[in-house]
């Protein structure tokens, strides 16, 4: 009998977005972009049928909802002004790479609920430039 196999798989994304820091006193209030990169580990049990933990175009798919995007705190008075030309992306604080990976980790948890997938995001990295990320990791 062959047991249950738990596989991690990764995935590296890239977008362009633009946001600003609402409450942060620095360069990073005033609206600017950055070239993100978001590295993905799930982990999970295989689909029985298709052998896939979770395919990797639909994690791209997720991430890719905010490439060429303006990333903007909800509260932010900008949203209603941007708006008027183009959408906005809004987030519950404020659009650091820590409230992002958070967010994309939680929309790639749902859709593996969705897809009836027993798996997860066990870690994630969001790098807003070469040198600088946020890592959630869940145990």
């Amino acid at each position: 009998m062959v047991g249950v196999m738990t596989v991690r798989i990764y995935k590296e994304v890239e977008f362009d977005a633009s946001h600003r820091l609402l409450h942060y006193e620095g360069r990073c209030h005033n609206l600017h972009g950055h070239r993100w990169k978001v590295e993905v580990w799930i982990e999970g049990t295989p689909d029985p049928t298709s052998c896939i933990v979770l395919d990797y175009a639909r994690i791209k798919e997720i991430v890719q909802r905010f490439d060429h995007q303006i990333v903007l705190n909800a509260a932010d008075p900008m949203v209603a002004a941007i708006e008027a030309f183009h959408p906005v992306v809004t987030t519950p604080g404020e659009p650091t790479s820590e409230c992002l990976a958070r967010l994309i980790a939680d929309d790639l948890d749902a859709e593996c609920r969705r897809a009836g997938t027993a798996a997860r995001v066990t870690r994630i990295r969001v790098w807003e430039s070469p040198n600088a990320c946020a890592e959630l990791e869940r145990c």
